[in-house]
């Protein structure tokens, strides 16, 4: 792991004297029908820990944890993209977000097409998606769905700095191109994962939500038997608004109903995070002292 500077080394040392601190150990996708495309983590521990500092202000700290979060990366911050200014919500129900996302040539995206896929929708910086995809070469393809052009462009430099061929970015509004994107791909859908997407917090913006009833419906429609959607926030009432909505399909049960050793507190929110290592989102919120709201859903065989 790579030390970004002092004051990260002494975060770190905090953070592994810290009694709240784990190794996330994965049991993500455990209780899946037996395939030789399982995925499984448990082979790459990963430090990490939800313990708050008092040394530097929070924007600072939190910077500082997800820069070693993923420091196994070793992505390259100094891109020749100009001043990257990301908005952190854009109302997708504008025109300018309209437009289906090209059906792209699977075959020159991806080494082999016929790995099962993994959609991560509002993937932001791509962090997430890579770290996943570096530690399965071979086993699965992943595809991530942003919104926001500019982080796209930048994810998909990395992704070629890192010459990962099971990983591919795309500028597109889920709501409009989901569907058509994962029909046209050759081999069969095994994850979708929604994790703290825009809140839209306004009654009246709830409409700009993701998480939609056709969406919904295309998700499960294509989604394979015993595949899984895993979606979290940590703003309680879209957590809720998303519960409620996998809630009502049939097909799809909890997890803990076919593997109770995905443990859930009183109110059916899994404890842990079955994935492996936080989304930047997470640690941010993690370290101001917020609760994340988890579900894991998987398509009945």
């Amino acid at each position: 792991m790579a030390y970004y500077s002092s004051s990260s080394s002494r975060l770190l040392l905090q953070l592994q004297s810290s009694s709240q601190l784990m190794l996330r150990l994965s049991p993500f996708l455990a209780s899946s029908p037996p395939s030789s495309s399982s995925l499984s983590f448990s082979a790459n521990c990963h430090v990490s820990s939800s313990a708050q500092s008092t040394l530097q202000p929070a924007h600072q700290r939190s910077s500082e944890v997800v820069a070693l979060e993923y420091a196994d990366l070793n992505l390259s911050y100094n891109l020749d993209m100009g001043h990257l200014r990301i908005r952190q919500h854009v109302n997708p129900l504008s025109a300018s977000f309209s437009v289906p996302a090209q059906v792209p040539d699977w075959n020159h995206v991806f080494a082999d097409p016929m790995l099962p896929l993994m959609v991560d929708i509002g993937c932001g910086s791509g962090r997430f998606l890579m770290w996943l995809a570096k530690r399965t070469p071979k086993k699965r393809n992943f595809l991530g769905l942003e919104i926001r052009e500019r982080i796209v462009k930048r994810a998909e430099t990395w992704a070629k700095d890192l010459a990962l061929n099971n990983i591919h970015f795309m500028f597109a509004n889920a709501t409009i191109s989901f569907k058509q994107l994962v029909e046209s791909y050759p081999g069969p859908l095994v994850l979708v994962s929604i994790l703290c997407p825009d809140p839209h917090f306004k009654k009246r913006h709830h409409k700009r939500r993701v998480i939609q009833k056709p969406l919904v419906g295309a998700i499960v429609d294509n989604l394979m038997p015993g595949g899984q959607v895993f979606v979290q926030s940590d703003v309680l009432q879209v957590a809720l608004d998303m519960r409620n909505q996998f809630d009502e399909v049939e097909e799809l049960k909890h997890i803990d109903v076919s593997n109770p050793a995905m443990l859930c507190d009183s109110e059916g929110w899994l404890l842990s995070n079955p994935m492996g290592i936080r989304t930047e989102r997470e640690i941010h919120a993690e370290l101001e002292g917020a609760k994340i709201f988890r579900r894991l859903y998987q398509k009945q065989i």
